[in-house]
């Protein structure tokens, strides 16, 4: 077995994905964590069945890495426990670690019942699999093929017609490799043939109502027939696209080096670049924000507000979870917190202002230490309050002062005030009122509380 064509590229490929983590970690500064084994996401099909028996003797060869199955129910076909069934005596022959597991997969409006399955599938993979292995996954080549055509029938840009990648991570930082990426179904089906690897045939594959199925039954089938090496071109094709894409990341990356100021974007920056690097680098900076990618219409709306509107204009583009807007030739995203609320009395003891923060006081540089019969009390919002920081001239209102200090208005509102009484003696962060201004006196600062919680 080990003499094939298909272990050998097999093989040449998880060696090669195995040693991408190891230096992708390195260029992260990531600290390193060795693979300590392969987790297979096990159906019972041909394509993960044969998967099965490649991981079975590449473990065998290095006997450093454990090797896992995990089976998913979804629950979608009346079959399901026996497949697991099956799954769990093949296993069991070739000593195999098996774990099933079940989910449920709930009808949800504009997404298909296919995404809910993949969904929960790889939530489930990712919960069970051993700490420090790798997800080995069964796709191959007419599986990259029918991704390509599906996204190219639903007009993805780039970055989707590089349709699946060799290797990827998944939000919790589980590594995900498809070995078989560069291998043809009829490789997969040839090689279970010939060694006799038992496989189940889920019913569901052969219907048609799946935009998958059609292509793979209808599509692919005629295509391969007319255009010989019409497979491995289009892995040519996805590959190139992939190496572009990821020349483009490295220009988005130093595009986005040159316009950003911690979490928020120079409108005076972003306005140097030619129109379609100026909307790569907002979609890439939303990105890194954890924000759904904007349509194209609230794109064109977000740098038309930036670029062209005055500059003390108030900028506000609503997206799905947040607001776009700018302050100070900057753009912020901002998302909806809710309001603190005051605390009166607190005397001088660690105030929680919400679940992530704290206030707590430290001796030193600030406001003199309260008096008897005064009260300490937190409040915010106070922005019509008239105060006079040290050395400047005059007193003002709170929100002159903010706007002084460069603070965007949605974050005003939720700057702590302390109180001595009804008199306003220190803004948290920022500045104390010169009357109560002491060398040896008391500040409060802001805390994470999760920094706090053992103390």
């Amino acid at each position: 077995m080990t003499q094939t064509p298909l272990y050998k590229r097999f093989s040449a490929s998880l060696d090669a994905l195995l040693a991408n983590k190891v230096a992708r970690e390195e260029t992260h500064t990531v600290t390193h964590t060795a693979t300590r084994g392969l987790t297979v996401a096990l159906s019972g099909g041909v394509d993960s069945m044969v998967l099965l028996h490649l991981c079975h003797h590449y473990v065998q060869i290095h006997p450093h890495l454990a090797l896992q199955a995990i089976y998913v129910d979804h629950g979608l076909s009346p079959n399901s426990l026996q497949w697991q069934t099956f799954c769990q005596a093949q296993c069991d022959a070739l000593a195999v670690a098996f774990t099933p597991v079940s989910v449920k997969v709930l009808a949800q409006n504009r997404q298909s019942l296919e995404a809910q399955a993949r969904t929960a599938r790889y939530e489930a993979l990712d919960k069970r699999a051993d700490q420090g292995h790798a997800l080995v996954l069964g796709q191959h080549g007419d599986d990259q093929v029918e991704t390509f055509l599906l996204r190219l029938k639903r007009g993805s840009g780039l970055k989707g017609l590089g349709a699946m990648h060799a290797h990827s991570t998944l939000p919790s930082g589980r590594v995900c490799l498809r070995p078989l990426l560069s291998s043809e179904r009829a490789d997969i089906e040839a090689y279970a043939q010939a060694f006799g690897i038992a496989h189940i045939e889920d019913e569901s594959n052969l219907s048609d109502k799946f935009d998958r199925n059609f292509l793979r039954n209808q599509v692919l089938p005629l295509l391969k027939s007319r255009f010989s090496g019409f497979i491995p071109s289009v892995m040519r094709t996805v590959e190139l696209l992939q190496g572009q894409q990821a020349l483009l990341d490295e220009i988005t990356q130093a595009d986005l080096a040159q316009c950003r100021s911690e979490l928020s974007l120079s409108v005076s920056r972003l306005a140097q670049f030619a129109p379609l690097r100026q909307q790569n680098l907002v979609r890439a900076w939303l990105a890194e924000q954890g924000v759904q990618m904007p349509s194209q219409k609230q794109l064109d709306q977000i740098l038309s507000q930036a670029l062209n509107a005055r500059a003390d204009a108030q900028m506000t583009v609503s997206l799905s979870g947040g607001q776009v807007r700018r302050f100070r030739e900057q753009l912020h995203w901002v998302t909806e917190q809710p309001p603190r609320q005051a605390q009166y009395d607190v005397g001088l003891t660690r105030v929680a202002l919400d679940g992530n923060t704290t206030l707590s006081v430290i001796e030193g540089q600030g406001v003199r230490h309260p008096t008897a019969d005064e009260r300490v009390s937190v409040r915010f919002n106070c922005l019509n309050e008239k105060v006079k920081p040290p050395g400047r001239s005059g007193r003002n209102t709170l929100k002159h002062w903010l706007k002084d200090y460069d603070v965007p208005t949605w974050e005003r509102s939720r700057v702590p005030l302390i109180y001595y009484n009804d008199e306003l003696v220190q803004v948290v962060g920022f500045f104390v009122n010169e009357a109560y201004a002491s060398s040896q006196g008391l500040s409060w600062k802001l805390e994470d509380a999760r920094n706090t919680k053992n103390r």
